[in-house]
């Protein structure tokens, strides 16, 4: 029976191809999703992939919504945490509302989510946990306090996850993309994009398959021996 895959935030960008590429590998795909039902419902139809719409910093409907996969589709046994969002700002000009939604978004559904998954996985006595940090988390980013330390609680929420659920068969790893090819960085200006690239020693953008292949390498039953890790895919920009 294919291992159930559920990614947030998997109907568009990096998520959107991992789930593509999941698929493609024999697993059974769940995406989450939060608004823009038009788009979700799009995607389903052309992948055949089920999507299921919930708020994953609201912690009741986290549940809700795992109870309902898992009646659909059996127990959940990885779960890719990737819904994210930027708010960006210097502290001064950041207001509360954009520290706390990029905060909640970004690290606090991670904890929503994986408190909902490791009981199935222990008594599965398998479960991959894998959650989107960033090169941002890794190295900070101006303008961006709320979004590099949600990155970078990412990695510290990673590590102490593990050490709780090796024991069970389950692993918890990190993938930290640099900049990538998606919606988001086609919206920035010509001019500020070329100054990112310029910095990007491979020379480009990241395409979201190659996000979307780290994820997968880590959520093989082959790399159970890999836990607690944070796979950096950003053309050399940050060497930790």
């Amino acid at each position: 029976m294919a291992r159930v895959v559920l990614i947030t935030g998997g109907t568009t960008g990096i998520g959107a191809k991992t789930a593509l590429m999941f698929k493609e590998n024999g697993y059974q795909v769940v995406c989450n999703y939060i608004g823009n039902k038009e788009k979700a419902q799009s995607f389903s139809a052309t992948t055949g992939i089920a999507v299921y719409e919930w708020d994953v910093t609201d912690p009741d409907a986290c549940e809700a919504g795992f109870k309902k996969i898992s009646d659909d589709f059996g127990p959940v046994s990885i779960l890719v945490n990737n819904a994210g969002i930027i708010k960006d700002h210097t502290i001064t000009k950041m207001t509360i509302e954009e520290w706390q939604s990029v905060l909640n978004v970004d690290l606090n559904a991670c904890f929503y989510m994986a408190r909902q998954a490791v009981p199935a996985m222990k008594e599965q006595k398998f479960g991959r946990i894998i959650s989107l940090s960033s090169v941002n988390g890794l190295a900070g980013q101006f303008g961006q306090t709320n979004y590099a330390a949600a990155k970078a609680g990412i990695i510290g929420f990673t590590k102490s996850l593990a050490l709780e659920t090796a024991r069970y068969g389950i692993t918890a790893n990190a993938v930290a993309p640099g900049y990538t090819d998606t919606s988001m960085m086609q919206a920035v200006p010509d001019e500020t994009l070329q100054k990112i690239i310029d910095k990007v020693p491979v020379g480009r953008l990241a395409k979201p398959e190659e996000i979307a292949r780290a994820i997968l390498f880590l959520a093989h039953d082959e790399s159970g021996f890999i836990t607690g890790e944070t796979l950096s895919v950003n053309g050399g920009l940050y060497m930790q």
